[in-house]
């Protein structure tokens, strides 16, 4: 919030941008965090809410000494960031996007281009 509510994001606009780890994974080389947070890491579609709902997380430490939390049998991962998300006013978003995914991506749609053009000014409607 100290970061995204100056900028105009709403807590709404938090989780569909948080969102966007159903695709990809931390590095611990790059990061300190290691692993995927969903189990098909390649799909966009909102698994990273419906994971992070039906799984329960236990505390690791990377080996570069990163806290994060992991699913014993899938070996996806969470941060405390992510499941933060699962807490008011954050977790009816993180409900309705696991449930909804068409509202997902029509949230996220909206929110990835208010964050690109974010600061932008003189911008066209169309291209």
């Amino acid at each position: 919030r100290e970061i995204f509510h100056p900028k105009g994001f709403s807590d709404k606009d938090i989780v569909a941008l948080s969102g966007a780890h159903t695709v990809g994974k931390c590095h611990g080389d790059r990061s300190g965090f290691d692993g995927k947070w969903t189990e098909n890491h390649l799909k966009f579609d909102n698994s990273y809410f419906t994971e992070m709902l039906s799984k329960e997380y236990a505390d690791e430490t990377t080996a570069a000494g990163c806290p994060q939390k992991k699913h014993a049998a899938s070996g996806t991962i969470m941060l405390i960031s992510d499941l933060a998300l699962l807490e008011a006013p954050f977790r009816e978003h993180v409900e309705l996007y696991a449930k909804d995914q068409e509202a997902f991506f029509k949230d996220f749609v909206t929110v990835w281009v208010k964050l690109q053009e974010n600061g932008c000014t003189g911008l066209r409607d169309t291209l």
